[in-house]
């Protein structure tokens, strides 16, 4: 079973930020989650709003401000971050728009070529199964593999058939929409599941007793 770390190891440092990113490798995950937007000149930045109202000092969209002010105001770059993470876990990429995706997989291609991280070091998930179907595609004509996650917080059933028609590796629910009877049902059509977000010691145990595959937590050393 996975250790994954929600925006790092949220429950203990600011989401999304290089020190929480440290605490959650310090607790010993075995993969990170994070979220990334475009800045407004195109790269690729790890926040998990629209906006940088809630988690920094300043107000306006992610995209009104270039890669450098945001940089000061304490978001990184997902560059960044996969250089700090160095291969010591895996990173779960959240999606949170479909513009980002291309870039996405450019930065994975050139950790892959100059960092010498594996393909299989990465996950790219979304709620936004667009960008899912973009990334399927395009490891289809490259003949590489990236493991999708589909996303989903409503529908189990429509994941799993989006997960089979896109070949993802794994389906990754709320972990309230799971019992028994559907963990077996995406398990014996070959997905992992991969649940969030799952924090408290009650909800911990039910969600193990299930046989999932990951858990993702803001408290990741609880799992």
């Amino acid at each position: 079973m996975l250790k994954i770390g929600h925006r790092g190891a949220k429950g203990y440092k600011p989401e999304n930020t290089l020190a929480s990113f440290a605490k959650a490798i310090e607790l010993k995950v075995d993969a990170i989650e994070l979220d990334v937007h475009n800045s407004s000149d195109g790269e690729i930045m790890v926040i998990h709003d629209t906006t940088i109202n809630r988690t920094t000092t300043k107000t306006g969209f992610v995209s009104d401000y270039s890669a450098s002010e945001l940089k000061q105001l304490g978001i990184p770059t997902l560059e960044e971050v996969i250089q700090f993470v160095d291969k010591r876990a895996i990173i779960n990429i959240e999606i949170k728009e479909l513009s980002a995706t291309p870039k996405v997989l450019q930065l994975i291609e050139k950790s892959v070529k100059e960092q010498d991280w594996k393909y299989n070091r990465f996950q790219i998930s979304s709620f936004i199964w667009e960008a899912l179907e973009e990334v399927s595609q395009y490891c289809h004509s490259n003949k590489i593999e990236i493991s999708t996650g589909v996303l989903t917080e409503a529908a189990i059933e429509k994941a799993l058939a989006f997960a089979i028609q896109i070949k993802a590796h794994s389906i990754n629910p709320y972990f309230k929409l799971l019992n028994a009877e559907n963990v077996t049902l995406l398990h014996s059509n070959g997905f992992k599941i991969y649940t969030w977000t799952v924090n408290t010691p009650e909800d911990l145990i039910f969600v193990k007793s299930l046989n999932v595959d990951g858990i993702i937590s803001d408290f990741p050393d609880r799992i």
